[in-house]
């Protein structure tokens, strides 16, 4: 690791850096590889805008949108050095004391297990973060979004056990608050090591909104009192653990259901099959369930979770070969099924034929059913706010949307609803995936079916979907599996 110093801020101008275009392809050229001391420093806006292109869009690495307005960059310095910038929505830190003091606290650690930050910085009303980059992008785009093959077992627990050792750095250091822990948080450096974001470390303004995800994900003391405590990380830790266990970003109410139903198969990735023991994965569950408990002092310590990561760590890398031989494969199973005829629905049968015009009919006519009581019920409960009410009017502009076939408006209402919602929608989901299907976003409408099951696991209408997204896919075998299920719980 690179050393560690801090250089005085303001006796003298930082030299100066010369213009450079970040080309996007470049990813392994002119890479850090551990050559640059790890110097804290301050930067001026002037010379963070050359070396983000002008902060050309092209260059925007992170999640941004109405609800994540800081955006983040990356750039490269004229000696070559690879720079992460987060640039604040303007006013957001208005004292730049306040700022800064708390900047130069997070710019003192030092962590092998970190993106750590090397600079900042405050002009004007400009406010900046500058850390180092991480070129092999984020946890969110390898474990939901992966193109060739799925993240392994023993991968994903290398990732989770570092972003413990990170946190309980972290604490160790007095820092003990992390704002917004999620997939996007969780970086990779050149040879793959997964690198908690710096950017965690710091409120996204000074008023202390510290929590910009969706709020289904967020700790019940955050719902309550607005702000976050240790034991929140904690919670949202929790959450990142059932994003690795399951390879979807599934909503701690409902997973905790199927942790109390004992449905394993729902919250557990089935690209895993034969990676780990029926042990390894109830103790896991087991300490994913602990951190999502209510109430605070029942979750367990970062130190704890660090230590049995640890010990599940060793044995994932024990887990023996031959077990693994042994273990029944999926394509068995698929091989089993497929002379079996398949008894499908009207809908069911146009998901096999990726007939998206009688899908739209048939989705149109099914309507929310109780679905909607549910929807309703949470929010007569909630409407103790105009933003309640305003959400509301996102579905019902969804819906029209819908209905008119006006996909795009539709998944913008939809989208909109959802980050608002106290609880899950299956139908409006469905509807989403549909409308991502008609837009040509199969991903996208794959992972909205799949959410759609773990919101409602006995509705068959989302299986059928994930059909349809996967022959769009040209994934026949996985296809027609999941066909099959749905039209077994549809008979059952």
């Amino acid at each position: 690791m690179g050393c560690i110093c801090f250089k005085s801020l303001r006796l003298k101008p930082p030299p100066s850096i010369t213009s450079t275009v970040v080309d996007s392809q470049d990813d392994d050229d002119g890479d850090d590889g551990g050559q640059y001391p790890l110097i804290f420093r301050e930067f001026s806006f002037e010379q963070l805008r050359i070396a983000t292109d002008g902060f050309s869009p092209g260059n925007i690495v992170s999640e941004h949108n109405e609800w994540v307005p800081n955006t983040v960059y990356k750039g490269k310095l004229g000696d070559g050095r690879r720079i992460a910038v987060k640039r604040f929505q303007r006013l957001s830190w208005p004292d730049p004391f306040q700022f800064i003091k708390e900047a130069e606290a997070v710019g003192r650690l030092r962590s092998e297990h970190m993106a750590n930050l090397i600079g900042y910085c405050s002009d004007d009303s400009e406010r900046l973060l500058v850390a180092e980059f991480m070129p092999n992008s984020t946890l969110s785009k390898h474990l939901f979004h992966w193109e060739k093959r799925p993240m392994k077992w023993q991968t994903r627990l290398k990732v989770a056990l570092h972003t413990a050792k990170a946190l309980e750095y972290c604490n160790d250091k007095g820092i003990n608050l992390y704002h917004d822990l999620n997939p996007y948080r969780i970086l990779f450096d050149k040879v793959g090591n997964p690198k908690l974001s710096c950017f965690g470390l710091m409120k996204n303004s000074h008023e202390g909104k510290n929590h910009s995800t969706n709020v289904a994900f967020a700790p019940p003391e955050y719902l309550r009192l607005g702000t976050l405590i240790p034991e929140s990380v904690t919670y949202s830790f929790g959450t990142l653990l059932l994003d690795l266990m399951s390879g979807r970003h599934i909503p701690p109410n409902h997973a905790l259901d199927l942790f109390q139903t004992k449905n394993y198969l729902v919250l557990v990735d089935s690209a895993l099959d034969g990676q780990f023991s029926d042990e390894d994965r109830t103790e896991l569950m087991h300490i994913a369930s602990r951190c999502l408990k209510t109430e605070p002092e029942e979750r367990p310590s970062i130190r704890f979770l660090m230590s049995t990561l640890s010990r599940l760590q060793r044995r994932a890398e024990l887990w023996p070969t031959s077990v693994k031989r042994l273990m029944p494969s999926s394509s068995n199973k698929k091989t089993k099924h497929a002379t079996e005829p398949l008894k499908l629905t009207p809908f069911g049968d146009a998901c096999l034929r990726a007939d998206l015009c009688t899908m739209h009919e048939l989705l149109e006519k099914l309507g929310y059913g109780a679905d909607d009581d549910v929807i309703s019920n949470e929010f007569s409960f909630q409407m103790w706010t105009g933003e309640m009410q305003e959400n509301m009017d996102h579905k019902n502009h969804g819906d029209a949307a819908f209905r008119a076939k006006d996909y795009d408006t539709g998944i913008e209402f939809y989208t909109e609803f959802m980050y608002g919602a106290p609880t899950v929608s299956p139908t409006v989901l469905a509807r989403r995936c549909l409308c991502y299907l008609m837009t040509e976003m199969f991903s996208e409408a794959l992972s909205d079916a799949m959410q759609a099951q773990v919101a409602s696991p006995e509705w068959p209408i989302p299986l059928y979907l994930q059909a349809a997204c996967l022959f769009k896919l040209d994934m026949e075998a996985e296809a027609k599996e999941a066909l099959r299920h749905g039209s077994a719980l549809e008979s059952y």
